[in-house]
């Protein structure tokens, strides 16, 4: 199992990009890092990628749900 300091450690080149973007560029840069995580993935849900992918969605569409209206 993995412990809290070698999490820590593993966690911090994400912890920035892992957040609610609150502006266009951080979304723009979400929206990128997923469509690469896309052409990577691909429909394997099993590749180890695929979660990242999953959370990075669900950022992105916190984001549209509360800055982009619905049409």
């Amino acid at each position: 199992m993995l412990t809290i300091p070698e999490a820590q450690k593993l966690w911090q080149p994400f912890a920035n990009a892992l957040e609610t973007p609150s502006n266009e560029d951080e979304y723009q840069n979400l929206v990128d890092w997923l469509d690469q995580l896309i052409d990577e993935v691909e429909e394997d849900e099993q590749h180890p990628l695929a979660s990242l992918m999953e959370i990075i969605s669900l950022l992105i569409e916190q984001y549209e749900n509360e800055h982009i209206p619905e049409l």
